[in-house]
């Protein structure tokens, strides 16, 4: 089975991902959503783990084959870059979401070098805004960054468009329209809700789509 497919059906199960389009949650920005992502469900499920970190492995394998270490973000991130590095015998570090206020007062932790090939460690993408604060640390610290590798992106505009400004290449195992595809498949939802599905993920401050 094609990955990408494989990853969708396996979030679905675990309920990684979960549609509710007839009863949106609100994310802490006030955006009403129509779906609810948590990936750190795949560190307790072995087999979608496997998966998973198998996947990822692969990805940095074909897309970024000079990598000499991975940095996970924190604290999604961290795990999976951790084990990912395992399976391909890399170094990992990670990056913390600001600077320690005692001891070295890293932000950075695990050795990087100036001029290192880096690969960041994501485990999901909406707007781009977090990882791309990583990817800036690394760059600050002389990192050349390959760019990122991540389990889920939701494709949206605002990310996209985020992070080819910033010049940083993504890859992701799958993605949400694919997610939404195989929900409608899988009878997780109708499928005439993915057209809703996607009309949020288009503009997600547009609320229209709620109570089609």
């Amino acid at each position: 089975m094609e990955i990408k497919k494989q990853i969708a059906k396996d979030l679905l199960q675990i309920q990684a991902v979960f549609f509710r389009p007839d009863e949106p949650f609100t994310w802490a920005s006030g955006i009403k959503s129509p779906v609810y992502c948590d990936n750190r469900l795949t560190l307790t499920a072995p087999e979608v783990r496997t998966h998973v970190e198998n996947g990822l492995a692969e990805l940095i394998q074909s897309e970024y084959p000079q990598a000499e270490v991975l940095m996970g973000t924190s604290t999604a991130g961290i795990a999976h870059a951790a084990i990912t590095a395992h399976i391909l015998g890399m170094p990992m570090g990670y990056v913390r979401s600001g600077a320690k206020d005692h001891g070295r007062q890293n932000q950075i932790e695990g050795r990087l070098e100036k001029g290192q090939k880096v690969v960041v460690v994501e485990d999901l993408i909406s707007t781009g805004g977090s990882v791309l604060e990583v990817v800036n640390v690394l760059r600050e610290a002389g990192a050349e960054v390959l760019g990122i590798v991540s389990i889920f992106t939701y494709g949206m505009k605002k990310g996209l468009e985020r992070l080819k400004e910033a010049g940083v290449k993504n890859t992701s195992l799958t993605d949400f329209d694919m997610v939404a595809e195989t929900a409608a498949e899988e009878n997780y939802i109708r499928p005439e809700e993915v057209a809703r599905l996607l009309a949020f993920r288009d503009n997600p401050s547009d609320e229209s789509w709620i109570g089609k």
